[in-house]
């Protein structure tokens, strides 16, 4: 067997893709940043709020909040720290500072409620946390049922230069009553960030621990593999290797220290905290971050402003983009890509993108427990909308049965991956480990299938799937034949018991003209599905429970039912 038998994606790799990253540039992410900002100096690493920070400036404040850490809490290596907060100038400061200091990040959803927040806590056991203050009370709720004794507390204007800085987290507090009250900041063992930041420029770059590639870098949260709320071990080396699997073919198109690059997914979330705060910060680009994509008319704005030239969102948030004339209206001319991360991206919004923007979105795929990327489509070809392309440098797949024997061509099976990016196991869960991860291979819970070419289609999660009179029914099937209706904008599917055919599919639908009937989606249905996949119900709803990062949450909507 030959290597392109073996590994069939790499007939459709570029000559000039390499099948192996081979040696990792960086040992650990520390060095990452050192090194990138020594390189990139004065050019601008990351923008928010109008304010630029440059490569040097996020090295040097980096270095500070290590030094807070060390210097002045007295933390040692293997500490884990909470940074829960969105998109802000802040967040990379710490997120590097802690990492430099040898600490375990814990990241966390500042969305998430008093309960949320304790289990991840007292899971981690996590000793202190930079939170934005915006969330305190929450925290406040829960702080004395946990092991945290740092509280870092940071506004967002703190980062911003001095007037504006002031008016920011005045507007922020006082107008816009965004602050809920709290009494953490009288509480021992609280500071702000400014004042972490001048405390710890007297220890800056002093007593840093030694830090290997083999040491742990994050504790990332996630429904898993396997169901229920675990953190992912992920190192130093499973996100340097990563970082560099990702831009190995996005170098065949983009241009090193000159891309100007949309980060709109929050970065505590595992895809854009590789592929922005590490990927393309060391690739030298500038990441524009934006603090709140949801609001349309701000984002849009800040595009206009920045004209960038890649874009890293979620497939919802571009569907929201392209209903606006504003949007559309846009200058392009500098956008070379979109990459879609998070969730599966809609082959009609693929095509409505390329439509509108002149530009490709690049559908990728990835999880948690992969650091996160593992297969993305070309950026040396047209992509292939509807499959997730093909599977990066330095990654190893097979598609296995129910038996666990691999299956044959375009045949679905449970996606296994093998490569530097898988991670080292769940925290103080040996058994869920053991069942996900074995002789080095992770069991990522996906069905897909793999065409002669070796280009990759998911065709759902293994515990969605829905079995009607034994035949197999995958929810995104279906969802991808709904939202394909022109007066569709929304739609989830889930299976239900059913006595006579063990079980039936349910559709949620978000309708986008209110004339859509369910006798006209039944029709519809007939000509686009097989009789076992119909739905038998059709629940017409005004929106869908969603993740942070837009995927529809399935197990809510059996909930609702």
């Amino acid at each position: 067997m030959n290597v392109f038998e073996s590994r069939p994606w790499l007939s459709s790799y570029s000559p000039d893709l390499a099948p192996t990253i081979g040696s990792t540039p960086f040992e650990t992410v520390g060095q990452l940043v050192h090194e990138t900002a020594e390189r990139f100096a004065g050019k601008t690493a990351y923008s928010n709020l109008g304010t630029e920070l440059s490569f040097r400036e996020i090295d040097e404040l980096s270095d500070r909040f290590a030094g807070f850490l060390l210097g002045e809490l007295g933390l040692v290596k293997g500490d884990r720290i909470v940074v829960q907060m969105p998109n802000l100038l802040q967040y990379p400061v710490a997120l590097y500072g802690a990492l430099k200091a040898g600490l375990i990040v814990v990241n966390a959803n500042p969305l998430y409620t008093a309960h949320e927040m304790k289990k991840v806590y007292a899971d981690s056991g996590a000793v202190a946390i930079v939170l934005l203050e915006n969330f305190a009370d929450r925290l406040e709720s829960v702080v004395d049922e946990t092991d945290l004794k740092h509280i870092v507390l940071t506004q967002v204007g703190d980062l911003l230069p001095a007037p504006k800085r002031v008016v920011t987290n005045l507007v922020v507090k006082r107008v816009r009553r965004m602050v809920p009250a709290h009494g953490l900041r009288s509480r021992t063992g609280t500071v702000s960030f400014r004042d972490a930041l001048a405390k710890g420029a007297r220890h800056a770059g002093v007593g840093l621990p030694e830090i290997t590639r083999d040491d742990t870098a994050l504790l990332q949260y996630t429904g898993g593999t396997t169901g229920g709320t675990k953190a992912a071990v992920i190192s130093h080396h499973n996100l340097v290797s990563n970082q560099a699997q990702m831009l190995a073919p996005m170098r065949l198109r983009l241009h090193e220290g000159e891309e100007t690059v949309i980060a709109a997914l929050p970065l505590y979330h595992i895809f854009s905290c590789t592929v922005n705060a590490l990927a393309f910060y060391a690739f030298g680009s500038h990441n524009v971050l934006v603090t709140n994509p949801r609001d349309t008319k701000d984002l849009i704005s800040t595009l206009d402003k920045t004209r960038p030239s890649v874009l890293i969102l979620v497939s919802t948030l571009a569907g929201g983009l392209l209903e606006s004339d504003a949007f559309r209206a846009l200058d392009f001319s500098r956008v070379k890509l979109a990459v879609a991360g998070g969730m599966a991206v809609r082959s009609a919004t693929a095509n409505a993108w390329r439509e509108a923007t002149g530009s490709d979105m690049l559908e990728g795929y990835g999880l948690t427990e992969a650091s996160p990327v593992v297969a993305v489509n070309p950026t040396w070809t047209s992509p292939r909308v509807g499959t997730i392309g093909l599977p990066l440098p330095s990654t190893d797949i097979e598609l296995r049965g129910e038996d666990g024997e691999p299956v044959g061509l375009d045949e679905p099976g449970e996606l296994c991956v093998r490569g530097p990016q898988v991670m080292q196991g769940y925290w103080n869960q040996d058994d869920a480990s053991a069942e996900v991860l074995k002789d080095g291979w992770l069991l990522t819970g996906d069905v897909a299938t793999m065409s002669a070419d070796g280009y990759l289609t998911i065709v759902d999660r293994k515990k969605d799937l829905i079995v009607v009179s034994g035949f197999n029914v995958y929810p995104s099937e279906v969802e991808e034949v709904a939202t394909a209706h022109p007066k569709i904008k929304d739609a989830g599917v889930v299976g239900v018991p059913d006595d006579r055919s063990g079980e039936a599919v349910v559709l949620f639908v978000v309708p986008s003209d209110p004339s859509l009937t369910e006798a006209e989606l039944k029709t519809y249905f007939k000509g686009e599905l097989a009789g076992y996949k119909r739905p038998t119900r059709i629940i017409f709803r005004d929106d869908l429970p969603k993740s942070n990062v837009g995927k529809v949450l399935r197990r809510e909507l059996k909930e609702l039912l």
